[in-house]
């Protein structure tokens, strides 16, 4: 999927909607206050849970998010058009399109460059309606793995990789995987807008932290939300494929024996 995601521009997606399912990975109650006309709601909160080894913010089963899309009448092989704010969703946008890629999504994915705040700044429409009801469809997901990475595989480290630690500076102080660098993930976008950065300015800013581009390239938060943001901007920039620690830090505390 990842090759086949791109920037959709909020003029273009106003005069193509009939092509598109529209998610919108702002929190619900955002969602619920007002939304692009159609769009439905996906946010990470809705789809995350603490796992069997007290791990929070770990992604839904693959069986459970096929189920959940298919009930929204998404198939693996649907147009879809991701929109948030990279802000109250912490890049929750990057987190559903991880979440699409790491289950082998087929179809085009379309990230809406600015966000709900392009498409507002540019005096479209936004609405509290809930949309039609679409008909159930079946969600044939094939994983793809090699989008994610296991805390063993961290800490075992059998071939060379840069961890990109994307949290906080106050986190980062409290505590890192050990041989991370820190870019904080509100560097991955820029403008009144929160756009992501363009290619140029994302391989310079990855230069900048001395970021070995020969190298595979991890990022990772606290729960891979913030994280899968950048890790949306590396795979729009066209750099070799990255992986998202969709664990984070509350796995390596857990997990690890480091």
């Amino acid at each position: 999927m990842a090759g086949d995601m791109s920037l959709i521009e909020p003029s273009v997606l106003n005069g193509d909607f009939p092509k598109h399912v529209i998610l919108d990975a702002r929190p619900r109650s955002d969602w619920q206050a007002g939304h692009i006309p159609g769009a439905l709601s996906f946010s990470w909160e809705n789809f995350t849970r603490t796992d069997e080894q007290g791990v929070p913010f770990r992604v839904l089963p693959p069986q459970e998010m096929a189920l959940a899309l298919g009930a929204m009448g998404i198939d693996e092989k649907t147009s879809i058009v991701i929109y948030g704010d990279a802000d109250k969703s912490w890049g929750g946008e990057g987190w559903a399109a991880w979440t699409l890629a790491w289950l082998g999504h087929a179809g085009s994915v379309r990230i809406l460059n600015g966000g709900i705040q392009a498409w507002r700044n540019g005096g479209l429409t936004v609405t509290p309606d809930a949309p039609k009801h679409r008909e159930k469809a079946a969600y044939n997901f094939k994983l793809a793995p090699r989008w994610d990475i296991s805390t063993a595989e961290i800490e075992q480290r059998k071939s060379p990789m840069v961890l990109i630690d994307t949290r906080s500076t106050m986190e980062w102080l409290l505590g890192k995987i050990p041989g991370a660098i820190h870019i904080e993930w509100t560097k991955f976008y820029t403008g009144a807008d929160r756009r992501p950065l363009d290619a140029a300015a994302f391989r310079q800013l990855l230069k900048d932290h001395d970021v070995d581009t020969g190298k595979p390239i991890v990022y990772y938060c606290r729960g891979g939300v913030r994280s899968g943001y950048a890790w949306m901007v590396h795979q729009l920039a066209g750099l070799p494929d990255a992986r998202n620690y969709e664990g984070g830090m509350e796995a390596w505390r857990k997990l690890s024996s480091k």
